[in-house]
């Protein structure tokens, strides 16, 4: 019996990334109509760009019909950029993806079906070039992952897709990027598998990087304390 095709949302999380945002074009005409049924959108999230992004943004905005913008007036983080995803979602699966190029959206075409209670992590093969500020972070988040959230992933802050109607059931409350690592524990917590595929890390092509910044580093670090105590306090 064939599965019918499910309906899909994916977002694209941009700052200051006008050259490389216009993947959506991409994702509208080669994926989407591969992967879903005729209900399905792009959400773009633009957090803050200062480079002329929001032009290229409404361009491609008044180009495609199923494509919406969100604008943040001022840069908030990724963190508030996925929530802001997340929240605007309408549809059966939900995928966020970063706008610099890193992650290409072909990797998405084997998986037109996905179960229920199910989500999907891609895990990055090279992660080269991180500051040392960055991989410490990332080392602590891994710990605090395994240890006292019992989260056994090999790549918590890399794409995903998720069921909507999980999604909407977690009452998110962390807003840094540890947001994924909130998102993983309760869906594990609510009865959830995690199919773990392997996933080419490609050169950033616009933008640049943000997870050495000190600021970002030192709101992630307070926010483990936070993440601990919802995740052990969460109750479905």
């Amino acid at each position: 019996m064939k599965r019918r095709l499910q309906s899909w949302s994916i977002i694209i999380f941009c700052y200051n990334e006008k050259d490389s945002v216009r993947q959506v074009n991409e994702v509208v005409q080669k994926v989407l109509p591969r992967i879903s049924n005729p209900r399905r959108e792009v959400l773009i999230v633009d957090d803050g760009s200062r480079d002329g992004s929001v032009r290229v943004i409404q361009e491609i905005a008044k180009k495609y019909r199923n494509v919406r913008a969100i604008y943040h007036p001022i840069n908030r983080g990724i963190g508030e950029a996925l929530r802001s995803g997340y929240q605007s979602a309408r549809y059966e699966n939900v995928c966020a993806v970063p706008a610099d190029g890193q992650f290409d959206v072909k990797e998405l075409l084997p998986f037109k079906f996905i179960e229920e209670k199910t989500f999907v992590s891609f895990r990055r093969k090279v992660q080269s070039g991180y500051s040392f500020f960055r991989r410490l972070l990332s080392a602590t988040n891994r710990l605090i992952n395994r240890v006292l959230l019992g989260i056994r992933m090999e790549d918590v802050n890399w794409v995903k897709i998720y069921k909507l109607r999980e999604l909407s059931q977690l009452n998110l409350r962390l807003r840094s990027s540890l947001v994924e690592s909130e998102i993983c524990a309760k869906l594990f917590r609510r009865g959830n598998r995690c199919l773990q595929i392997s996933s080419i890390y490609h050169q950033r092509t616009s933008g640049r990087a943000r997870g050495a910044s000190l600021k970002i580093v030192w709101k992630a670090f307070f926010e483990i304390c936070k993440l601990t105590w919802v995740v052990m306090n969460y109750r479905e």
